[in-house]
Protein backbone atom coordinates (compact mmCIF):
# COMPACT_ATOMS: atom_id res chain seq x y z
CA UNK A 1 0.00 0.00 0.00
CA UNK A 2 1.24 3.64 -0.64
CA UNK A 3 1.16 6.58 1.68
CA UNK A 4 -1.69 8.88 1.05
CA UNK A 5 -0.14 12.97 1.57
CA UNK A 6 -2.57 15.76 1.96
CA UNK A 7 -1.81 18.96 0.98
CA UNK A 8 -3.91 21.51 2.56
CA UNK A 9 -3.66 25.28 1.00
CA UNK A 10 -4.82 28.16 2.83
CA UNK A 11 -4.59 31.50 3.51
CA UNK A 12 -1.13 33.10 5.05
CA UNK A 13 -3.06 36.47 5.75
CA UNK A 14 -5.74 38.14 8.05
CA UNK A 15 -8.81 39.55 7.80
CA UNK A 16 -9.60 42.79 9.79
CA UNK A 17 -12.71 44.09 11.26
CA UNK A 18 -14.19 47.35 12.33
CA UNK A 19 -16.53 47.77 14.44
CA UNK A 20 -16.71 51.70 13.87
CA UNK A 21 -17.80 54.04 16.61
CA UNK A 22 -18.25 57.81 16.62
CA UNK A 23 -15.72 58.28 19.44
CA UNK A 24 -13.92 54.93 19.64
CA UNK A 25 -13.74 51.29 17.35
CA UNK A 26 -13.76 48.02 17.84
CA UNK A 27 -10.72 46.20 16.38
CA UNK A 28 -10.42 42.01 15.70
CA UNK A 29 -8.46 39.80 13.47
CA UNK A 30 -8.44 36.09 12.19
CA UNK A 31 -6.15 33.90 12.49
CA UNK A 32 -3.88 33.95 9.43
CA UNK A 33 -6.24 30.78 8.08
CA UNK A 34 -8.75 32.70 8.61
CA UNK A 35 -10.96 30.34 10.73
CA UNK A 36 -11.13 32.13 13.80
CA UNK A 37 -11.91 36.09 14.88
CA UNK A 38 -10.11 37.38 17.79
CA UNK A 39 -10.92 40.54 19.80
CA UNK A 40 -7.02 42.88 18.80
CA UNK A 41 -8.19 46.30 20.70
CA UNK A 42 -10.46 49.29 20.93
CA UNK A 43 -8.97 52.50 19.57
CA UNK A 44 -10.42 56.07 19.70
CA UNK A 45 -11.80 56.42 15.83
CA UNK A 46 -9.72 59.60 15.02
CA UNK A 47 -6.73 57.73 15.70
CA UNK A 48 -8.17 54.45 13.47
CA UNK A 49 -5.89 55.29 9.90
CA UNK A 50 -2.76 55.25 11.57
CA UNK A 51 -3.71 52.67 13.89
CA UNK A 52 -4.63 50.14 10.41
CA UNK A 53 -1.39 51.68 8.76
CA UNK A 54 0.73 50.40 11.22
CA UNK A 55 -1.06 47.01 11.36
CA UNK A 56 -0.67 46.36 8.06
CA UNK A 57 2.85 47.40 8.10
CA UNK A 58 3.31 44.52 10.57
CA UNK A 59 0.94 41.56 9.23
CA UNK A 60 -0.85 41.02 6.17
CA UNK A 61 -3.77 41.56 5.67
CA UNK A 62 -6.11 40.49 2.54
CA UNK A 63 -9.12 42.71 3.32
CA UNK A 64 -10.53 45.01 6.14
CA UNK A 65 -14.34 44.19 7.03
CA UNK A 66 -17.00 46.82 8.43
CA UNK A 67 -19.88 46.55 10.56
CA UNK A 68 -22.90 47.74 8.43
CA UNK A 69 -25.18 49.82 10.44
CA UNK A 70 -28.68 48.97 9.62
CA UNK A 71 -32.23 49.61 11.42
CA UNK A 72 -34.84 46.92 12.14
CA UNK A 73 -36.49 47.79 8.51
CA UNK A 74 -33.20 47.00 6.93
CA UNK A 75 -32.69 50.96 6.07
CA UNK A 76 -29.19 52.31 7.22
CA UNK A 77 -28.52 53.70 10.50
CA UNK A 78 -27.76 57.79 11.08
CA UNK A 79 -23.93 56.19 12.00
CA UNK A 80 -23.36 55.44 8.12
CA UNK A 81 -22.72 58.93 7.43
CA UNK A 82 -20.16 58.73 9.96
CA UNK A 83 -18.16 55.61 8.10
CA UNK A 84 -18.65 56.66 4.48
CA UNK A 85 -15.83 59.08 4.64
CA UNK A 86 -13.85 56.44 6.72
CA UNK A 87 -14.17 53.98 4.12
CA UNK A 88 -13.45 56.73 1.04
CA UNK A 89 -10.11 57.27 3.03
CA UNK A 90 -9.20 53.76 3.64
CA UNK A 91 -9.88 53.21 0.23
CA UNK A 92 -7.81 56.28 -1.08
CA UNK A 93 -4.76 55.45 1.28
CA UNK A 94 -5.29 51.74 0.56
CA UNK A 95 -6.36 50.99 -3.09
CA UNK A 96 -5.18 47.04 -2.93
CA UNK A 97 -7.01 46.36 0.05
CA UNK A 98 -10.57 45.33 -0.34
CA UNK A 99 -13.37 46.72 2.01
CA UNK A 100 -16.60 44.55 2.62
CA UNK A 101 -19.86 45.45 4.56
CA UNK A 102 -21.34 42.87 7.27
CA UNK A 103 -24.43 43.53 8.50
CA UNK A 104 -24.23 44.49 12.11
CA UNK A 105 -27.43 44.48 13.54
CA UNK A 106 -27.41 42.62 16.66
CA UNK A 107 -23.86 42.92 17.88
CA UNK A 108 -23.89 44.99 20.43
CA UNK A 109 -26.49 42.22 21.87
CA UNK A 110 -24.73 39.33 21.58
CA UNK A 111 -21.83 40.51 22.79
CA UNK A 112 -23.63 41.64 26.10
CA UNK A 113 -24.77 38.66 26.10
CA UNK A 114 -21.60 36.71 25.43
CA UNK A 115 -19.89 38.56 28.11
CA UNK A 116 -22.56 37.41 30.29
CA UNK A 117 -22.50 33.57 29.53
CA UNK A 118 -18.73 34.49 29.93
CA UNK A 119 -19.47 35.74 34.14
CA UNK A 120 -17.80 39.42 33.57
CA UNK A 121 -18.85 41.04 36.80
CA UNK A 122 -21.65 43.88 35.83
CA UNK A 123 -17.90 46.57 35.69
CA UNK A 124 -16.23 44.64 33.00
CA UNK A 125 -19.59 44.21 31.20
CA UNK A 126 -20.11 48.25 31.29
CA UNK A 127 -16.78 48.53 29.90
CA UNK A 128 -17.43 50.10 26.41
CA UNK A 129 -14.41 49.72 24.63
CA UNK A 130 -14.67 46.00 25.61
CA UNK A 131 -17.97 45.69 23.97
CA UNK A 132 -16.79 47.19 20.83
CA UNK A 133 -14.07 44.78 20.94
CA UNK A 134 -16.42 42.11 20.87
CA UNK A 135 -18.69 43.41 18.68
CA UNK A 136 -15.92 43.58 16.30
CA UNK A 137 -15.27 40.28 16.58
CA UNK A 138 -18.92 38.94 16.22
CA UNK A 139 -19.08 40.99 12.88
CA UNK A 140 -15.77 39.03 11.90
CA UNK A 141 -16.68 35.06 13.00
CA UNK A 142 -20.14 36.49 11.35
CA UNK A 143 -18.05 36.86 8.02
CA UNK A 144 -15.71 34.41 7.92
CA UNK A 145 -18.88 31.54 8.15
CA UNK A 146 -20.14 32.92 5.70
CA UNK A 147 -17.59 32.22 3.48
CA UNK A 148 -17.29 29.02 4.46
CA UNK A 149 -20.50 27.71 4.12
Amino acid sequence: MGSVFFVFLYPMSRIVAIDYGRKRTGIAVSDTMQLIANGLTTVPTHELLNFIGEYIAKEPVERIIIGLPKQMNNEVSENMKNIEPFVRSLKKRYPDLPVEYVDERFTSVLAHRTMLEAGLKKKDRQNKALVDEISATIILQTYLESKRF
